[in-house]
Protein backbone atom coordinates (compact mmCIF):
# COMPACT_ATOMS: atom_id res chain seq x y z
CA UNK A 1 0.00 0.00 0.00
CA UNK A 2 0.96 3.43 -1.11
CA UNK A 3 2.69 5.85 1.80
CA UNK A 4 -0.01 8.48 1.05
CA UNK A 5 -3.00 5.53 1.51
CA UNK A 6 -1.42 4.96 4.55
CA UNK A 7 -1.75 8.18 5.71
CA UNK A 8 -5.29 9.11 4.73
CA UNK A 9 -6.38 5.16 6.27
CA UNK A 10 -4.30 5.93 9.10
CA UNK A 11 -6.25 9.81 9.57
CA UNK A 12 -9.54 8.57 8.93
CA UNK A 13 -9.31 5.58 11.53
CA UNK A 14 -7.78 8.20 14.28
CA UNK A 15 -10.58 11.13 13.60
CA UNK A 16 -13.07 8.28 13.31
CA UNK A 17 -11.75 6.86 16.89
CA UNK A 18 -11.96 10.67 18.46
CA UNK A 19 -15.60 10.84 17.20
CA UNK A 20 -17.05 7.32 18.93
CA UNK A 21 -14.76 8.68 22.32
CA UNK A 22 -15.82 12.14 22.15
CA UNK A 23 -19.56 11.22 21.19
CA UNK A 24 -19.08 8.59 24.77
CA UNK A 25 -17.54 11.27 26.77
CA UNK A 26 -20.38 13.66 26.25
CA UNK A 27 -22.80 11.17 26.70
CA UNK A 28 -21.67 9.48 29.98
CA UNK A 29 -18.63 11.39 31.09
CA UNK A 30 -18.67 15.37 30.53
CA UNK A 31 -20.44 17.89 32.48
CA UNK A 32 -21.55 19.56 29.12
CA UNK A 33 -23.20 22.80 29.05
CA UNK A 34 -24.45 23.01 25.63
CA UNK A 35 -26.12 19.53 25.04
CA UNK A 36 -26.84 20.36 21.41
CA UNK A 37 -24.32 21.92 20.29
CA UNK A 38 -21.78 18.81 21.55
CA UNK A 39 -24.40 16.66 19.51
CA UNK A 40 -23.65 18.62 15.86
CA UNK A 41 -20.39 18.74 16.44
CA UNK A 42 -20.44 14.96 16.72
CA UNK A 43 -22.40 14.48 14.15
CA UNK A 44 -20.39 16.04 11.45
CA UNK A 45 -17.37 14.42 13.34
CA UNK A 46 -18.22 11.06 12.06
CA UNK A 47 -19.58 12.11 9.21
CA UNK A 48 -16.79 13.63 8.06
CA UNK A 49 -14.55 10.51 9.58
CA UNK A 50 -16.27 8.44 7.30
CA UNK A 51 -16.29 10.80 4.41
CA UNK A 52 -12.26 10.56 5.31
CA UNK A 53 -12.76 6.95 5.04
CA UNK A 54 -14.36 6.73 1.72
CA UNK A 55 -12.37 9.40 0.09
CA UNK A 56 -9.09 7.38 1.52
CA UNK A 57 -10.44 4.30 -0.15
CA UNK A 58 -11.09 5.90 -3.30
CA UNK A 59 -7.60 7.00 -3.52
CA UNK A 60 -6.54 3.64 -2.68
CA UNK A 61 -8.46 2.01 -5.81
CA UNK A 62 -7.65 4.81 -8.05
CA UNK A 63 -4.88 6.83 -7.32
CA UNK A 64 -4.63 10.49 -5.65
CA UNK A 65 -4.80 12.88 -7.99
CA UNK A 66 -4.15 16.47 -6.72
CA UNK A 67 -8.22 17.27 -6.37
CA UNK A 68 -8.67 14.77 -4.15
CA UNK A 69 -5.52 14.87 -2.19
CA UNK A 70 -6.90 18.76 -1.96
CA UNK A 71 -10.25 17.27 -0.91
CA UNK A 72 -9.02 15.17 1.85
CA UNK A 73 -6.52 17.69 3.59
CA UNK A 74 -9.61 20.20 3.78
CA UNK A 75 -12.16 17.72 5.22
CA UNK A 76 -9.28 16.75 8.04
CA UNK A 77 -8.24 19.97 9.16
CA UNK A 78 -12.29 21.57 8.87
CA UNK A 79 -13.43 18.68 10.72
CA UNK A 80 -10.79 19.97 13.34
CA UNK A 81 -11.18 23.22 13.16
CA UNK A 82 -14.97 23.08 13.16
CA UNK A 83 -15.81 20.27 15.36
CA UNK A 84 -12.94 21.01 17.61
CA UNK A 85 -14.51 24.67 18.03
CA UNK A 86 -18.29 23.19 18.68
CA UNK A 87 -16.76 21.00 21.47
CA UNK A 88 -15.16 23.55 23.06
CA UNK A 89 -17.71 25.69 23.03
CA UNK A 90 -20.26 23.58 24.17
CA UNK A 91 -17.81 22.78 27.57
CA UNK A 92 -18.06 26.36 28.16
CA UNK A 93 -14.93 27.94 26.04
CA UNK A 94 -14.79 31.76 25.74
CA UNK A 95 -17.47 33.07 23.46
CA UNK A 96 -14.96 34.06 20.90
CA UNK A 97 -13.67 30.73 19.78
CA UNK A 98 -17.06 30.47 17.96
CA UNK A 99 -15.13 32.71 15.32
CA UNK A 100 -12.97 29.30 14.46
CA UNK A 101 -16.47 27.45 13.40
CA UNK A 102 -17.03 29.08 10.16
CA UNK A 103 -13.51 28.57 9.19
CA UNK A 104 -13.77 24.92 9.55
CA UNK A 105 -17.26 24.83 8.34
CA UNK A 106 -15.82 26.83 4.76
CA UNK A 107 -13.10 23.79 4.76
CA UNK A 108 -15.66 21.26 4.67
CA UNK A 109 -17.50 22.69 1.71
CA UNK A 110 -14.55 23.43 -0.06
CA UNK A 111 -13.22 20.00 0.55
CA UNK A 112 -17.01 18.88 -0.65
CA UNK A 113 -16.46 20.42 -3.53
CA UNK A 114 -12.83 19.92 -4.42
CA UNK A 115 -14.78 16.33 -4.11
CA UNK A 116 -16.91 17.29 -6.81
CA UNK A 117 -14.38 18.99 -9.55
CA UNK A 118 -11.96 16.16 -9.10
CA UNK A 119 -13.59 13.99 -11.88
CA UNK A 120 -13.63 16.90 -14.27
CA UNK A 121 -10.02 18.48 -13.89
CA UNK A 122 -8.70 15.21 -14.85
CA UNK A 123 -5.36 15.90 -12.58
CA UNK A 124 -3.38 12.83 -11.29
Amino acid sequence: MPGTAKLWLTLAGLIGAAAVIMGALGSHALSVADAQRFRLANHYHLAHALALLALAALGTARGFSISLNFALVCMAVGTVVFCGSLYALALGAPAALARAAPIGGGLLILGWLALALAPWLGDR
